[in-house]
C-alpha cells in the first residue's frame, strides 16, 4: 500500500471542489469504498435499519448513479427513481419510499450512461435533492459508488462524515488507501471512519486500520498538509448468514438479528450515533 504502488491515488484535475451542504437538519454520512464488491450497500442498508431501531429518522439515498443496486438488496421494485426526479417526470416526495426496517429510501435507476460523469445539471439536481431532504430526517446515508470518479467524489463532498468500507484483501485496502488520499488532498478531510467487512478474526480490523494509518502518516499527511486520522468503527465478521440474506434480498437485521454480523452492525450503529451526538 505504498504510495508508489497506488497510481490510482493520484487525484484527477477534473474532480470538483467540495460542495457545502445545508447547515441544519440531518447529519449526512457518505458510505463509500475504494473498490466495488466489498459490501458497501449491505452496510448502508443494515446500518440504516439499526439506526432506525435506535430511534433515528433515517433515509438512505442511492448515490451510485447509473449502477444502483440498493433496490436489489432491499427487494424493492420502485416505480419512481431519482432519474425520474432529475428529468422532471416525478416529484422528490414521490421518490421517497418506505423500506423494510422502517427507514426511508430514494432509489436511483441503473444503467443510466448520462450519470457516469459529473455535469453541471447532475451536480445542481443532486444538491437540490439533498437540500430538500435534509430538514426531514435525523440521518441521511449516501450509498455512493465505489472509486474516485467525479460523481462519487461530489456525492461524498456533500457529507459531513465519510465512512470507508473495505475488506482485508490487499486490492480492497490498496484502493481504500487511494480513496482516502484523494479525500484528504482534495476535500481536506482530516477524519475518515473505517469499517472492515468480512473480518476473519476478532481484532483483524483494528490491526488493519493501524497498518493503514501508518501508510497514511507517511505519505498522505505530507501531500495534504494535515494529518489524516483513520477512525476504526468496527469489524463485521465473516458470517454465512450474510450471503443467505443477500441472496434472499432481505435485511440481515430482520432475518437473523442475533447472528454475529448483525450484532456487529448494531454495535456500529451505536458508535455512529455516539459520534453524531458528539459533533452536534
Amino acid at each position: 500500500m505504498s504510495d508508489a504502488q497506488s497510481p490510482s491515488s493520484k487525484p484527477s484535475a477534473r474532480q470538483p471542489a467540495p460542495a457545502s451542504g445545508p447547515a441544519a437538519g440531518a447529519r449526512i454520512i457518505a458510505i463509500t469504498s475504494g473498490k466495488g464488491g466489498v459490501g458497501k450497500t449491505f452496510v448502508s442498508a443494515n446500518l440504516a435499519a439499526a439506526l432506525t431501531r435506535r430511534g433515528q429518522r433515517v433515509l438512505v439515498l442511492d448515490a451510485d448513479l447509473g449502477l444502483a443496486n440498493l433496490d436489489v438488496v432491499l427487494n424493492l421494485h420502485p416505480k419512481i427513481t431519482l432519474h425520474d426526479v432529475f428529468t422532471g417526470k416525478a416529484t422528490l416526495d414521490e421518490a421517497v419510499i418506505a423500506a423494510p426496517g422502517g427507514f426511508s429510501v430514494v432509489l436511483a435507476g441503473s444503467g443510466m450512461v448520462e450519470y457516469s460523469r459529473l455535469t453541471p445539471e447532475v451536480r445542481n439536481q443532486f444538491l437540490s435533492v439533498i437540500e430538500t431532504l435534509t430538514p426531514r430526517f435525523d440521518v441521511i446515508l449516501l450509498d455512493t459508488g465505489a472509486g474516485i470518479s467525479d460523481v462519487v467524489l461530489f456525492s461524498v463532498s456533500l457529507a459531513s462524515e465519510v465512512m470507508i468500507v473495505a475488506t482485508p484483501e490487499p486490492t480492497s485496502l490498496t484502493d481504500a488507501y487511494a480513496a482516502i488520499k484523494v479525500l484528504a488532498v482534495q476535500q481536506k478531510r482530516q477524519h475518515v471512519r473505517f469499517v472492515v467487512n468480512q473480518a476473519a478474526r476478532p481484532g483483524d480490523g483494528r490491526a488493519i486500520t493501524s497498518q493503514l494509518q501508518q501508510v497514511l502518516d507517511r505519505f498522505v499527511s505530507s501531500a495534504s498538509g494535515k494529518p489524516v486520522r483513520l477512525m476504526h468503527m468496527g469489524d463485521i465478521p465473516v458470517d454465512p448468514t450474510v450471503r443467505e440474506a443477500v441472496m434472499r434480498r432481505q435485511l440481515l437485521l430482520l432475518q437473523t438479528p442475533g447472528c454475529p454480523a448483525a450484532l456487529a452492525v448494531s454495535q456500529l450503529a451505536g458508535k455512529v450515533e455516539e459520534a453524531l451526538l458528539q459533533r452536534t
